[in-house]
């Protein structure tokens, strides 16, 4: 089993199969943005397949799929299918926006995808349009109802929740998800880059207490994925609600995850600059061997925290950049 200097078993490896996304979240990539890495640089698939064997025979045993948006690289399902029968994969899900999931739904599940997560953070449509830069709720509700029609379980929906523009829609983003089996995810917004940065805060404690009450939630004992979500269901157990909480109550000491960007980068955290370049190992003959050596080096490389309170400003990367 891969661990690293602190302890900490690193199971889960976040793939991001491209830094472009078809929508602008005000959080995540800026307006008019247009560094993005070129396609030269990204990994091919049979790149992306022989690094993840070798941090598979290393333990690696959850990989998730994410972007900027996935959906974007062409014939995503074909990788999919080749990193679900890799030995020692058992977990293979997906992070989308779900504008083309409709799409590719039933691809995906075929190919070994178990489960997926949906960026999803208003049900009011003008509102998803600020946020996204486009009028895109009506694309991402059916491409989530495809996922649903596909037999995805469970299904995640991840609800960035800010200050001022959506913290008074987080009631009716858990009926939505109650209404219909989905697992709502509330999640912290992170100082990455200028847009992380100029995003307004809402710290989910108070939110956490007042919905608990409102919904009669009760902490959740059982794992639902190898994320950072502290769960709490409802009383007969038919709908959870997570919240990730980065900013207020962080959650580093169990932190079990790396990120591998589109261009071989490993990034050992997400509020440091710590990482890793395989790309030009990849593509300069090393061997196996060579290259399980450099994932145990990358992996001692993982920090101890995050800084996101004490120097905000610390991180330029975009989240697009480092692979969601």
């Amino acid at each position: 089993m891969l661990s690293d200097r602190f302890g900490r078993s690193i199971d889960y490896l976040r793939l991001s199969v491209t830094d472009r996304c078809d929508l602008r979240c005000t959080y995540c990539i800026p307006k008019g943005f247009k560094g993005f890495e070129e396609p030269k640089h990204w990994l091919t698939f049979d790149e992306i397949e022989r690094l993840l064997s070798v941090f598979a025979r290393l333990g690696t045993s959850r990989i998730r799929m994410t972007g900027g948006e996935p959906l974007l690289r062409r014939n995503l399902p074909e990788l999919a299918g080749r990193i679900a029968r890799l030995p020692g994969i058992r977990d293979l899900s997906l992070s989308t926006n779900a504008t083309r999931l409709d799409r590719h739904a039933e691809a995906l599940k075929a190919a070994g995808v178990s489960r997926i997560n949906v960026s999803l953070d208003s049900l009011d449509r003008g509102c998803m349009e600020k946020i996204t830069g486009r009028d895109s709720l009506g694309q991402i509700l059916d491409g989530i109802m495809a996922g649903k029609a596909a037999g995805f379980d469970p299904i995640k929906i991840n609800m960035v929740a800010m200050r001022g523009i959506n913290d008074g829609e987080i009631d009716s983003m858990v009926e939505f998800c109650i209404e219909h089996g989905f697992i709502l995810r509330l999640i912290e917004t992170m100082p990455m880059g200028a847009t992380g940065r100029d995003t307004g805060f809402l710290d989910l404690g108070p939110i956490q207490s007042r919905l608990s009450q409102k919904f009669g939630l009760r902490p959740q004992a059982a794992e639902l994925g190898g994320g950072p979500a502290r769960y709490l269901a409802t009383e007969d157990g038919k709908a959870s609600v997570g919240f990730i909480t980065p900013m207020s109550q962080h959650f580093c000491a169990t932190c079990n995850r790396v990120r591998l960007s589109v261009d071989g980068t490993l990034y050992l955290c997400l509020g440091q600059e710590e990482k890793f370049e395989f790309r030009p190992l990849l593509r300069g003959g090393a061997s196996d061997a060579e290259l399980e050596a450099a994932i145990r080096t990358a992996i001692e490389l993982k920090p101890q925290k995050h800084e996101f309170r004490e120097a905000p400003a610390k991180i330029v990367r975009l989240m697009s950049q480092t692979g969601g």
